[in-house]
């Protein structure tokens, strides 16, 4: 599959805590074929970093992302495109909790980036869309099957089929989001209160209910259940467990170790 153009940043912060991925490509960012398989490879090496506890993706500039380079795909064989939303759904696969900051822009793979996402945090004047029926084609990273599984089949279907934003209220509403900020420094000011929240909580705990909640919800209810009540059973013989309860008795803050 032939490589053009793209970039994607990895800055630490947080004393090596937290792993911060900005889209940095021309003014809106755009998603090259590039841009999908370097997603890959940042998470590959995310996964496999302990001290890394979470991960925030933002876009550089006033807009997340307008979506992918649409002269791009002549150039792939349509056989490799059925492999093509492997690399954008990294973040679901990772086992830390991944935070979206989304600002302006949210198209197309952008958008279904977005929705491979733990959380999704969003300005008022962010905009989200499916536009790929404009171009003669339809979502193809997973987008049609996690917006449904978010906002109902009904909603989904007019979205994906009219190629219609949804306004950051609405996509508060539709628990698309998880909360909508002013402007870019709330913003940024929510991710912190966010991270703040998800550093204070044991590693362990965090990977077991990311899949609790991901394997669960396309499982029927029982099954839901008993994986929920497993690995609670599992969490009762780790490290962290028996410390968050003697700190709980003894009235002090927890020293999580993830183990």
């Amino acid at each position: 599959m032939p490589l053009t153009g793209g970039e994607i940043r990895l800055e630490r912060s947080h004393d090596g805590r937290v792993a911060n991925l900005t889209l940095n490509h021309g003014r809106f960012n755009i998603i090259t074929m590039e841009t999908r398989s370097l997603m890959a490879e940042r998470f590959a090496e995310i996964d496999q970093d302990d001290d890394i506890q979470a991960v925030v993706i933002r876009g550089e500039g006033e807009h997340f992302t307008s979506g992918g380079d649409i002269a791009g795909f002549m150039e792939v064989e349509p056989y490799d495109l059925t492999d093509l939303g492997q690399d954008i759904t990294a973040p679901a696969r990772s086992p830390k909790p991944v935070i979206t900051a989304v600002d302006g822009y949210c198209f197309g793979v952008g958008f279904e980036l977005a929705l491979a996402t733990d959380i999704r945090l969003a300005t008022s004047r962010t905009e989200f869309a499916l536009p790929e029926m404009r171009l003669g084609m339809i979502p193809g990273s997973g987008g049609t099957q996690r917006l449904a599984r978010l906002i109902g089949l009904s909603r989904a279907k007019y979205h994906v089929m009219t190629a219609e934003r949804i306004k950051a209220q609405q996509a508060l509403d539709w628990g698309i989001v998880a909360s909508v900020s002013d402007d870019a420094e709330g913003l940024e000011a929510e991710v912190e209160r966010v991270l703040s929240a998800l550093l204070g909580y044991s590693p362990v705990a965090l990977r077991t209910v990311k899949e609790v909640l991901d394997r669960g919800i396309d499982a029927p209810l029982y099954s839901g259940i008993e994986l929920e009540r497993k690995s609670y059973a599992m969490l009762r013989a780790t490290h962290d467990f028996a410390e968050g309860v003697a700190a709980f008795t003894e009235k002090r803050k927890p020293r999580f170790e993830g183990r």
